[in-house]
């Protein structure tokens, strides 16, 4: 990594973490924001960097901003990959945090999310 970057293992996602069911519905703006917000707040990686601060004084913003940006990328109705969601996830702490996620977080939120993408804006839709 550069001079100022960070590389965090931090992998805070227990392997015994159950993604709650989500009732299938069309595309509930509610039950989409809080889950990703849930998600985002079980981040180790992510908090940390928040907490630290390595994204500068404005931290807390750009986590919400992430958030806000990953609600409007799973709340299309269209199919979405994993990986085009890790992709995200690792541009989005690059450039926004300085910061590259070496411990498997990254590919497990990407997984939780498309998990929750497809309850509720994919089968809820029918």
């Amino acid at each position: 990594m550069g001079a100022g970057g960070k590389t965090v293992n931090a992998h805070v996602l227990s392997a015994t973490y159950h993604h709650k069911h989500v009732r299938p519905m069309a595309a509930d703006d509610s039950d989409l924001r809080r889950g990703i917000g849930e998600l985002l707040s079980r981040w180790g990686g992510l908090q940390m960097a928040v907490k630290n601060k390595w994204g500068g004084h404005d931290s807390l913003e750009k986590s919400q901003e992430l958030s806000h940006d990953l609600f409007h990328l799973l709340s299309q109705p269209n199919v979405i990959t994993v990986d085009e969601i890790e992709s995200f996830l690792h541009e989005s702490l690059l450039l926004s945090f300085n910061t590259e996620m070496e411990d498997g977080s990254i590919e497990e939120v990407a997984e939780q999310l498309l998990i929750l993408h497809e309850e509720i804006c994919l089968h809820g839709s029918h």
